[in-house]
């Protein structure tokens, strides 16, 4: 029996049921699975077949030990590869992408004292970090606000990346695509939730609030120039990398007459809300083990 390590934190975080519907569709497929925290010191990781980083989501303050521990596992193991993972991790991977023709919103980035000059709504976040953490959206009336959270970015050890709010998102909000082994699993649409003139309000945990709300993640569907820019996408992360990623979740918003764009591409922990598709998550799940079990071999 083949055994794969599904990569969490410790304690586990709100939102791990993405974790347990795959685990399920694992074992009918008589694959044993173990939840381990990422760093768990005592885990003898080459004992396992994969390690499949799925919950992780407390990387972004431990940034350089995360990535070491990605190199330690290696990459016939860890799934994403450490490659793949150290690229994703910081959004700065958008303008490599964008150099190389894929459609991607004008990015600015701001180091710490940059003023930015924008005169309709942008959506500001750092450049590394997850579950919409300082993030905001603002507009030319709001630039007080906007720099006391880009100054909160700053004081992080972060970079600030500031991107035009796209007006189609309150109309059709955000379509993501999961994609497993280089093929459509199945569409979320993700609903508008970041208020205007101030930062996401979040919770204990530092993770927006609107992020927790059954509501925000329906089931969804992709029209053909959606599916056509996953499939780009995943082409060029095939050519860029030298295979196709284990798992990718591909977020992307209309933007008008110029058709869809990317967003963010996630490759690390993305939440695949296996929870709305399916009965009791099946299909979509089922398809993330058949993906896991064909890595395998």
């Amino acid at each position: 029996m083949s055994r794969v390590a599904f990569v969490t934190t410790d304690p586990r975080q709100q939102g791990w049921e993405d974790d347990r519907f795959a685990a399920e569709a694992l074992t009918k497929e008589e694959v044993e699975v173990e939840f381990v925290a990422w760093d768990e010191g005592s885990i003898a990781w080459e004992s396992f077949d994969r390690v499949v980083v799925r919950s992780a989501w407390d990387y972004t303050g431990r940034l350089e030990e995360f990535l070491e521990w990605t190199e330690r596992v290696g990459p016939e193991r860890l799934r994403n590869r450490p490659a793949v993972i150290e690229w994703n991790s910081d959004k700065r991977y958008l303008a490599e992408m964008s150099g190389s023709g894929l459609p991607v919103p004008p990015t600015m980035l701001l180091g710490p004292g940059a003023v930015p000059e924008f005169e309709d709504e942008v959506v500001v976040k750092p450049v590394v970090g997850g579950g919409a953490r300082l993030v905001g959206r603002f507009g030319p009336d709001d630039r007080d606000s906007l720099l006391e959270l880009t100054e909160r970015i700053w004081d992080a050890g972060g970079t600030a990346m500031v991107q035009p709010y796209l007006d189609e998102v309150e109309v059709s909000g955000e379509t993501a695509i999961c994609m497993f082994g280089g093929e459509v699993s199945h569409v979320l649409q993700k609903a508008a939730f970041l208020p205007l003139g101030e930062q996401a309000p979040t919770g204990a945990d530092g993770i927006a609030e609107a992020m927790y709300d059954p509501e925000l993640v329906v089931p969804g569907e992709a029209d053909r120039q959606q599916l056509d820019l996953a499939g780009r996408t995943i082409a060029w992360l095939t050519a860029r990398f030298g295979d196709i990623p284990l798992f990718a979740r591909i977020d992307m918003i209309s933007d008008g007459p110029a058709g869809p764009c990317l967003v963010e591409v996630e490759l690390i922990e993305p939440h695949f809300y296996f929870e709305v598709d399916g009965e009791a998550g099946g299909s979509a799940a089922d398809l993330f083990a058949a993906a896991v079990v064909a890595d395998l071999g």
